[in-house]
């Protein structure tokens, strides 16, 4: 098991990040900042359909700050779905902010209802960490997956993201006679080349979910991050490989059992050259994100040095000990595959 040495600090947001953020929309004036949802006076634990803990816990608030609150998270909810148009806003109300209590950053995690249909939907709130910021951005533009966020000062706003957390489908739908298990095991080959490539560290299956879209004759799977925290941290080149996680076992073995090691590197090349063509649909932007990560501080001198030398040799390519900061070597690692693919 790959196992993260301590835990990670927040690095703050530096101008050249903010910058990029401000020149593609994602750096927006909102009327709540995350401090706003620190002032809660008193708390519930929150438990799951079945009686069980989640960890999380429904805060309550003074009842002079819940008005300007919740009509400031609806508000919210408004830039994230609909760029700002508040008429969105007439049918919904806030049903609770929950935070959670074992969390590296204590997030918050709003829940919003439509009382028409009563459909629901939810965000979060969270202190602004670079290193999220630039594994969201680094996974908008190098994977399928579309994010929707929202920076302002010191305060992330996220859009949810849906699909079935990766431990709950290990353990409720593995032995469903439904279960595509060749086109499971295919998409977590992908989803560990998306990883590596762009070192995001950290894909237990507590860190990614997954979606299952029924078709006409088959049902496929797509694995989504949900957890940016570790994008480019750590000095492990194996903290960077979910294969290399025991919670992820399950969905291993059964490419173990189904896959040759030709299938498995024919799969690795299907989703490099995926991801080449999405670098070259977002040139300007990815050029223009990879010169404020390569100014940026979001890892140890220690971290930095140990990387680049495991990955000068797994990849043969001495180019990578000339990287000076954490931004260089994800530039170098996006240059390798370019070259190579």
């Amino acid at each position: 098991m790959a196992l993260i040495s301590k835990k990670k600090k927040i690095f703050p947001v530096s101008n050249n990040l903010m910058k990029y953020l401000r020149n593609h929309g994602r750096q927006l004036d909102i009327p709540i900042k995350y401090s706003d949802l620190t002032r809660s006076n008193n708390a519930i634990p929150l438990y799951d359909s079945e009686d069980n803990d989640t960890l999380w816990e429904t805060l309550f608030f003074p009842q002079d700050d819940m008005k300007h609150i919740y009509y400031g998270l609806k508000n919210i909810y408004a830039i994230l779905k609909a760029d700002g148009d508040l008429s969105v806003m007439e049918h919904l109300y806030v049903d609770r902010v929950d935070a959670c209590t074992y969390g590296n950053t204590y997030p918050f995690r709003v829940r919003i209802v439509n009382q028409i249909n009563d459909n629901f939907d939810y965000f979060y709130i969270k202190k602004a960490d670079a290193s999220r910021i630039y594994g969201l951005e680094l996974e908008h533009l190098l994977s399928p997956n579309r994010m929707s966020y929202i920076v302002n000062g010191d305060t992330l706003i996220e859009e949810h993201i849906p699909g079935i957390p990766g431990d709950q489908f290990i353990r409720n739908y593995m032995n469903d006679d439904k279960l595509n298990k060749i086109r499971l095991a295919k998409e977590f080959v992908k989803f560990t080349e998306r990883c590596f490539v762009r070192l995001l560290g950290d894909m237990h299956s507590n860190n990614f979910v997954i979606d299952i879209t029924p078709d006409f004759e088959e049902i496929h799977y797509r694995i989504k991050s949900i957890d940016f925290d570790q994008q480019s941290y750590e000095g492990r080149k194996a903290v960077y490989m979910p294969q290399y996680f025991k919670q992820n076992n399950p969905i291993i073995e059964l490419g173990l059992e189904l896959m040759t090691p030709a299938t498995v590197k024919q799969y690795q090349k299907e989703e490099r050259s995926l991801i080449v063509n999405r670098m070259k649909a977002s040139d300007h932007s990815l050029k223009e994100l990879m010169k404020a990560m390569r100014k940026d501080v979001i890892s140890t001198p220690e971290n930095i040095a140990n990387l680049r030398a495991e990955l000068a040799e797994h990849y043969k390519h001495q180019s990578f000990n000339d990287c000076i900061t954490m931004g260089d070597v994800v530039a170098e690692s996006l240059r390798y595959l370019r070259e190579h693919n």
